[in-house]
């Protein structure tokens, strides 16, 4: 029954995907406002054909530019976070060449980054703020790696370089940070427990394709979401300070939803 759920959900994705490709690449060439906002209304389809039950605490700061930081625990991140805002991504440059992965991702205007270049620095940070400075909310992966689910790898200092660049120019109050925890809690109604969430998370040498297919046919799933209050990116001295308000936040968060503490008594 898990392989023929599986094969259900895998051909819904794509006999659904496809046909929408070329006019996602259709919006990015005309210049359409659309480019932007299509990809957020699909992935919330996407979550309905996976199976994907979102709760998400507070919300992204719509009328704003705003980096989102985030850790990272699964392959599934990518339609989650999709589906909670129009976002995205600042991706790693391996993910380019990734296939059918990598057309998904330049469809979604990600921002590649080859980490082993310090050359293309700069223009990968001039890049990113001014797409925050238009408006864009552009999801940072801190941790630069993915966990298994149960904790929140150190952050790396050097990865908001590209928001945060050493004499970087003032945003103004018009670009924000905004972290975002996330949890992935049930499968099938069964609350996952810290043995349990490797199922979901994606991690270390594991191949994404038998990964994929396994989570697939196991049922739906819950996921926790928790987004932090909008900090002007100009509050931050400088990426030092960014990254650790960043790692701090977002570690309590994860663990406060893993405990299953809502916000208000989180808070409190």
């Amino acid at each position: 029954m898990r392989s023929v759920r599986a094969f259900l959900v895998l051909a819904a994705f794509f006999t659904f995907t496809l046909p929408l490709m070329p006019l996602q690449l259709l919006f990015l060439k005309t210049g359409s406002r659309y480019a932007r906002t299509f990809p957020h209304w699909y992935h919330r389809q996407v979550c309905r054909i996976v199976g994907i039950g979102l709760n998400v605490e507070g919300e992204i700061a719509r009328e704003q530019g705003v980096l989102i930081v985030s850790n990272h625990v699964s392959w599934l991140d990518i339609t989650v976070l999709s589906a909670v805002a129009p976002v995205s991504f600042v991706a790693k440059q391996e993910v380019a060449s990734w296939p059918f992965v990598s057309w998904l991702a330049k469809l979604q205007r990600s921002v590649f980054v080859d980490r082993t270049r310090r050359s293309e620095a700069g223009d990968k940070a001039n890049e990113i703020l001014s797409r925050l400075e238009a408006g864009d909310h552009i999801v940072l992966f801190a941790e630069g790696t993915s966990s298994d689910g149960n904790n929140v790898v150190p952050f790396k200092t050097a990865l908001f370089a590209a928001a945060k660049p050493v004499g970087g120019r003032a945003m103004g109050s018009h670009v924000s940070v905004q972290t975002l925890a996330l949890t992935y809690t049930k499968i099938h109604g069964l609350p996952l427990c810290r043995r349990g969430r490797h199922v979901v998370a994606w991690y270390g040498d594991m191949d994404m394709a038998s990964h994929a297919w396994k989570l697939l046919g196991l049922g739906p799933i819950d996921v926790h979401i928790r987004i932090g209050p909008p900090v002007p990116l100009d509050d931050f001295p400088d990426r030092k300070a960014l990254a650790r308000y960043a790692e701090d936040k977002v570690r309590k968060d994860v663990v406060e939803l893993l405990r299953g503490r809502p916000a208000a008594r989180a808070e409190s």
